[in-house]
């Protein structure tokens, strides 16, 4: 299977990438079919030279039923050459262990508060639900 991804470059703690077009099997720094762009995640996001892409090449490779990597799919959304992927949204990642946790045990304690009233209502339906079998069995042995 073809891949869109990155393949990695630079020093130590300096990265720099290549979107490149891969067989999946192939090592991440290995071989690849073709470089289609770059990116450079140490530049801000402002700076046009922090990604540079082939755009003829990244569509005609999609075309071919080359499949983007997540990283790679959210950098072509950015750049407005695929539609922008719906995963990897998980706005409790920027919220403090401890306040997480806090929300947590709040979350749990409000419904714990709501069950009960709707314990006083769970009777009443089980005893629609029993009656309602014996009503659809009365029928049944009429018939036979």
């Amino acid at each position: 299977m073809l891949k869109l991804r990155l393949s990695r470059g630079g020093t130590r703690k300096r990265p720099v990438y290549k979107v490149v077009v891969a067989d999946s099997r192939f090592a991440r720094d290995g071989r690849f079919i073709e470089k289609v762009g770059f990116f450079n995640p140490l530049l801000p996001k402002e700076k046009k030279e922090r990604v540079g892409l082939e755009a003829e090449r990244i569509k005609y490779w999609l075309g071919q039923g080359a499949q983007p990597t997540t990283r790679v799919a959210r950098i072509l959304g950015e750049n407005e050459l695929m539609p922008m992927p719906a995963n990897g949204n998980n706005p409790n990642k920027a919220v403090p262990k401890k306040e997480r946790n806090k929300k947590e045990e709040d979350n749990k304690e409000a419904p714990k508060a709501e069950a009960a009233p709707k314990a006083e209502a769970a009777p009443a339906e089980e005893a629609t639900k029993e009656e309602a079998p014996k009503a659809e069995a009365a029928p049944a042995e009429e018939k036979k």
